[in-house]
């Protein structure tokens, strides 16, 4: 009697446990969310709006100047073959003058280096900037979970495009890490152009040496994962007032 009604017990108990709610799962942030965070330890929406002139050169070959308020840029440089070019434009019209080695170009010299001029910044204040462009318009962002890389975890976004940009065929991937909302990482897969085929695999690359410019943070250090190349965006700045001569002439800009 005494062990049937211990094995009755038993039972009960065993229902009980049964029927106790299982513990909810953790919710996982959505794209915007982590977006969100990103910006906030960035330095936060308002800082970013608030920031005007940028300076940067990148990877050695390039220095640009950019109004971020009314879209005047000026990118000067050495081609590989020696000669000396300042391009002064407006991002938003695409208009502006071009000088190479101190002479103006005219025509369709001129067109051609507008032209390169608005897709070099394109494509390095995206190394510079990407993290703060996670929620532009015609950015597809979407969440990839988590994943564990050298003892930290991340929230992994996945970055597709609509019709914007010169290459709206990119995919990037964006590794935020959970502890300081910074991302550590990213890797990307480029549309094909022209003779060049569409890679196989995402090239992926460290960002590191955040550090504070103005209000804001930014990265100048990309080290290829997985190889030994590096990229400097060096001379970064940011400024709250610049010489309207840095947009309007082709003359060396005083530091």
């Amino acid at each position: 009697m005494a062990k049937r009604a211990l094995l009755a017990t038993g039972t009960v108990l065993l229902l009980s446990v049964l029927a106790q709610p299982a513990m909810p799962a953790m919710a996982q942030p959505s794209a915007a969310d982590v977006a969100g965070q990103v910006m906030q330890a960035l330095g936060g929406k308002e800082a970013w709006d608030a920031t005007r002139f940028l300076r940067f050169t990148f990877a050695g070959r390039r220095t640009h100047h950019w109004d971020k308020w009314s879209g005047r840029h000026r990118v000067e440089g050495q081609t590989p073959e020696g000669q000396k070019y300042v391009v002064l434009h407006n991002l938003n019209t695409r208009q502006g003058d071009a000088w190479l080695d101190g002479k103006k170009a005219e025509g369709d010299a001129a067109k051609e280096w507008l032209e390169r001029a608005y897709g070099a910044w394109i494509n390095d204040t995206y190394w510079l900037l990407m993290p703060y462009k996670l929620q532009d318009p015609g950015v597809n962002l979407t969440y990839e979970g988590t994943e564990e890389l050298e003892g930290n975890t991340y929230d992994k976004l996945h970055l597709t495009f609509g019709n914007v940009g010169l290459t709206p065929g990119d995919e990037y991937w964006a590794w935020i890490n959970r502890d300081t909302h910074l991302m550590d990482r990213w890797a990307y897969l480029l549309q094909a152009q022209g003779d060049q085929p569409r890679a196989t695999e995402p090239t992926a690359w460290r960002w590191q040496g955040w550090q504070k410019h103005g209000k804001i943070l930014l990265a100048p250090t990309r080290a290829q994962v997985g190889g030994d190349r590096k990229l400097e965006l060096s001379d970064i700045a940011v400024f709250d007032t610049l010489p309207d001569t840095v947009f309007t002439s082709p003359e060396p800009v005083a530091k």
